[in-house]
């Protein structure tokens, strides 16, 4: 839940800069500002008008949805989708919920699994970004419109692809903790985590989901 909290966090910053922008190409007299301000604002606090901003934000929204209404996956066939086992590891919790905010529906499905001493563990999740997944997809996680590519002495971090959807690694040799990130369809994020684990380990867990079924739900939901 706290993911999708931050997305939505995101998407808020978003909103802000995007509305800010917007407004820059506007530049008029220092003197026409000056008095706009004082008629869109508060006479005593000099704060712009919530009707202006409040209007912007609309229009932001709408340009993130691309004219697209989505209702997201149940998150319980999200849930279908995660392993039962993983290289030993036996799932030892799975979860799941649908959020929204702020005219976005965000669906998720989480599993973890452990040894029986618990000294390894990985953590799948499944997220349906529904109508975020355009802009408001990318504030959450940059790496799906850039290329990476870094090592140091302990570890790497890299975009690459798994089975044709783009995907970012990043892993630490030292302490054996790392991740897998795979955008499917454009709609859907994939991430594996892994703590005291080698990165096949963590790439097992993708290899026994059903990633093409998930890629099958693209337009699952999606009104013109």
């Amino acid at each position: 839940m706290k993911n999708i909290y931050n997305s939505f966090i995101l998407l808020f910053m978003s909103f802000i800069l995007v509305w800010g922008c917007g407004k820059s190409g506007e530049n008029e007299p220092a003197n026409e500002n000056k008095n706009k301000t004082s008629e869109n604002s508060d006479e005593k606090t000099g704060i712009k008008g919530l009707d202006d901003f409040v209007d912007n934000m609309k229009e932001v929204q709408e340009k993130m949805k691309e004219g697209k209404a989505v209702e997201v996956v149940d998150f319980r066939e999200l849930k279908a989708l995660l392993p039962e086992e993983v290289e030993g590891m036996k799932r030892t919790n799975s979860s799941g919920e649908k959020n929204s905010a702020m005219g976005f529906k965000v669906s998720q499905a989480e599993g973890n699994y452990s040894t029986e001493d618990g000294a390894k563990s990985l953590d799948v999740k499944i997220v349906d970004m529904g109508n975020m997944s355009g802009l408001a997809g990318l504030a959450a996680w940059g790496w799906t419109v850039a290329e990476v590519d870094k090592e140091t002495e302990t570890g790497y971090e890299r975009t690459t692809e798994y089975q044709g959807h783009k995907a970012f690694e990043k892993y630490d040799n030292q302490y054996q903790n790392g991740n897998i990130d795979v955008l499917v369809a454009e709609r859907f994020m994939v991430s594996v985590n892994g703590n005291n684990v080698p990165m096949d380990v963590i790439k097992s867990a993708l290899e026994s989901m059903d990633l093409s079924k998930l890629a099958g739900m693209k337009d699952f939901g999606v009104s013109q």
